[in-house]
């Protein structure tokens, strides 16, 4: 939710950042802004807009030299997305700069204290705010810039991180984190700062993430000072290597990262169970489940708390583990999770989800669950990420960096590893046979090349989408597992081609939704072979009678629902539980076609972020 990139070093600071805030874009692009030291001044420019309006202006308005910059592209909270309110921001002396990613949620009162001291605020954002704080505990308490940090974010109430620098010392970056991720690149006489490592993987391979409530201070040939914000005590760095490389966050001769990581979902599910899966011999080795298994077994309960796009796997998965492993389990949007006084107990384990493992809210979820004494599980693709130091155990997607704002690739490999656990569990209990668990092993192990076989209706799906993208109101129906497939695809359609969508269990049409459907009205059911045909089909024939168009994805060779709708999409035969693997792919391809044709940012939906780093 707002990406920061920094740099102090040998190298021209300014491509750095530049490059560093494209590759960060994902996380909000409402403006952005660059400031660059040439050895006596600040050079700082920023603007509404993107980071290539941003390029535009920088290189006519400012000096580019510099081995000492910090930039940010913004996603907005506090204040409308315009020049003023786009980072960096400077202190009232000028001497000062920060770039900040988060919410200060007592900037009001520290605001009205400041404007008392005689402080002058240009800006709605709470940024200026935490600058000119610092500026003023510098002032009052004549300390030095990362001390000054340090007092200042005591008294904060929010999240952040932080990159800030003194123009009167500028052989230093200050950065901190509380809530918001922070990385941090090592070089040769150099350092990087970013919300995640993609803008200086070139560079090094050596990084360290700041963990909630730590600062640093870099200094160029001098090793990083690391503190604890709260009480000042030392703390020793861990540096990880890097397993990112630059291909997987280019887009490789796509048009979009969208369209890329919608053709890489069978690479990325075969990565997912890479190594967990060894169908031939009957195993499924997850470390996190193999130490922890007594927990599972013996749990009244599974929790899922998630948001967006990964709640909607969360209830695919609540079919499956109680379809397959008999354990009953419920599904929280985090946000309402964290504030309803939940009933939460020992017995309970909570599997958390998130592409980003960041969401603020559903890391609030995580914490309100360990005090009660559940056992805390996460799923999550990015490694090194808050949710993955937060819980007790987990396990990585490895779907690869996804870039696109609207999830694609994230959703079908957090399905993946939600259907090893179970399998696991399942297997564990007794409740399958030693032939149905080999059966399943084998068709999981199937589903890649059956997701390549999804992924041809490619061209079929365009031309639906010509008919349908003018369309102001769509709805989605679907039964048993493929229901949530159904939420998951009005939300794409949502998120990036701006048409109002409503994703429906097909059953509960008629009370409500059927008063909506005319001629005007595209349907789209999920009607496949496995799991309440007949049903959906009764539901064809309803929306059918009131003249809606409907569009079916239905599995090969189905004649019944091809004689009653306008357009017909096939995917293969599968066990209904692994369906939504299929299901999902043309609903992903329709919305970006559309989106497409609608001349929409498909991969940088409008007051959009990847990750929601913020409440």
């Amino acid at each position: 939710m707002c990406g920061i990139v920094g740099y102090i070093g040998h190298r021209d600071a300014y491509p750095i950042i530049i490059k560093g805030l494209q590759r960060l874009e994902y996380r909000g692009y409402d403006s952005a802004g660059v400031a660059i030291y040439d050895g006596n001044t600040i050079n700082l420019s920023k603007t509404k807009g993107k980071v290539d309006d941003l390029k535009i202006k920088s290189e006519k308005t400012i000096s580019l030299e510099g081995k000492l910059g910090i930039g940010h592209t913004r996603w907005a909270t506090h204040g409308v997305p315009n020049d003023v309110n786009s980072h960096p921001h400077y202190s009232n002396s000028g001497d000062i700069v920060i770039i900040h990613n988060g919410i200060i949620e007592n900037y009001d009162s520290i605001k009205k204290e400041l404007i008392n001291r005689g402080y002058i605020f240009h800006s709605d954002t709470d940024t200026e705010v935490l600058v000119n704080l610092i500026e003023e505990v510098k002032k009052k308490e004549d300390v030095k810039l990362g001390k000054a940090v340090q007092i200042a974010l005591n008294q904060v109430v929010g999240a952040y991180a932080i990159a800030v620098f003194d123009r009167n010392k500028p052989d230093e970056i200050v950065v901190a984190k509380l809530g918001s991720p922070l990385a941090i690149g090592i070089g040769e006489n150099e350092f990087f700062v970013a919300s995640d490592a993609s803008p200086f993987i070139e560079f090094t391979n050596n990084a360290m993430y700041l963990e909630d409530e730590e600062m640093a201070i870099l200094r160029v040939g001098k090793e990083i000072k690391l503190r604890k914000i709260k009480d000042d005590s030392i703390v020793y760095p861990t540096i990880q290597e890097l397993q990112l490389n630059i291909e997987e966050i280019e887009k490789g001769g796509y048009d979009h990262f969208m369209l890329k990581e919608i053709y890489e979902q069978p690479r990325a599910i075969l990565d997912t169970y890479r190594g967990r899966l060894l169908a031939d011999k009957g195993i499924i080795k997850m470390s996190g489940i193999d130490d922890n298994l007594e927990k599972f077994l013996n749990a009244n309960r599974i929790i899922i708390v998630a948001c967006g796009t990964s709640w909607h796997a969360g209830l695919v998965a609540e079919y499956i583990f109680e379809d397959l492993a008999r354990i009953p389990v419920e599904v929280e949007y985090a946000s309402e999770f964290r504030y309803r006084n939940p009933v939460i107990t020992d017995k309970d384990v909570l599997i958390a989800i998130s592409q980003s493992g960041e969401t603020a809210d559903t890391l609030a979820a995580i914490k309100l669950a360990k005090e009660k004494g559940a056992f805390v599980f996460g799923v999550c693709n990015v490694v090194g990420s808050s949710i993955s130091r937060e819980t007790e155990a987990g396990a990585y997607t490895h779907a690869g960096p996804e870039i696109g704002v609207a999830s694609t690739k994230a959703f079908t490999t957090q399905i993946t590893v939600l259907t090893l656990i179970a399998l696991k569990l399942a297997k564990e209990k007794g409740v399958f046979s030693k032939s149905k668990y080999h059966e399943f092993l084998t068709e999981l192990e199937n589903i890649p090349a059956k997701v390549e076989k999804a992924l041809l209706t490619n061209a079929l799906v365009e031309t639906i989408a010509q008919v349908y993208k003018d369309a102001t109101n769509c709805l989605y129906l679907g039964r048993g597992y493929n229901f949530p497939v159904a939420l998951e695809g009005a939300l794409k359609l949502k998120e990036i081609s701006y048409i109002h969508a409503e994703g429906y269990p097909a059953a509960e049409m008629k009370h409500g939704p059927i008063a909506l459907i005319d001629e005007q009205m595209p349907v789209i059911v999920i009607a496949t072979k496995k799991g309440h045909y007949e049903k959906v089909v009764s539901n064809i024939q309803e929306i059918k009678s009131r003249k809606g168009k409907i569009i079916a994805i239905v599995t090969e060779g189905d004649e019944t629902v091809r004689d009653l709708a306008d357009h017909v999409i096939e995917v293969p035969e599968t066990f209904e539980s692994l369906s939504p693997l299929l299901t999902t792919i043309p609903l992903q391809l329709l919305s970006y076609h559309i989106a497409l044709m609608r001349g929409c940012n498909v991969d940088q939906p409008r007051n959009l972020a990847k990750s929601v780093t913020v409440e």
